[in-house]
């Protein structure tokens, strides 16, 4: 598996990856948020991360991470993929490479939770809306081992 960046001619990949993930393990998103936030995701904030993604040996895009600022934005992993280390050889990468200490994880997103941990997040603070201003409280996780 490689760290690659990413090529705008590969955002019609990650979103469906995206959108995988998030029908995967979102269950609490109404279909309205997911529909609102694909063509945000798109055409905005991909540009606005330092956007990564690994690849396996043939070249597959397995999953994407998105970091800005620090705080990885986005960490999505194909649901085929999952459990199988890409999530955390890209949070690896964002934290030795993109300088990642911080991450937002939404409170009703229990698997996200327990990676975090996992990899050396710990929760320091919660939000009760997400980014958007809908009631998905946020918990704001810093680094706390590496």
């Amino acid at each position: 598996m490689n760290i690659e960046n990413v090529e705008k001619t590969e955002y019609t990949i990650l979103i469906e990856i995206w959108e995988a993930s998030v029908r995967a393990t979102h269950d609490f998103l109404q279909e309205e948020d997911i529909v609102t936030l694909k063509p945000l995701i798109l055409e905005h904030y991909f540009d606005a991360v330092d956007l990564k993604c690994a690849k396996n040996e043939s070249g597959e895009i397995l999953g994407f991470c998105g970091v800005h600022e620090g705080n990885i934005e986005m960490l999505f992993i194909s649901p085929k993929s999952r459990g199988n280390g890409v999530g955390s050889k890209l949070t690896d990468y964002a934290v030795k490479h993109q300088s990642a200490t911080k991450v937002d994880v939404n409170e009703q997103n229990i698997q996200a939770l327990g990676f975090y941990e996992r990899v050396g997040f710990s929760v320091v603070g919660r939000s009760p809306l997400d980014g958007q201003g809908k009631p998905y409280p946020l918990l704001h996780m810093e680094l706390t081992q590496i």
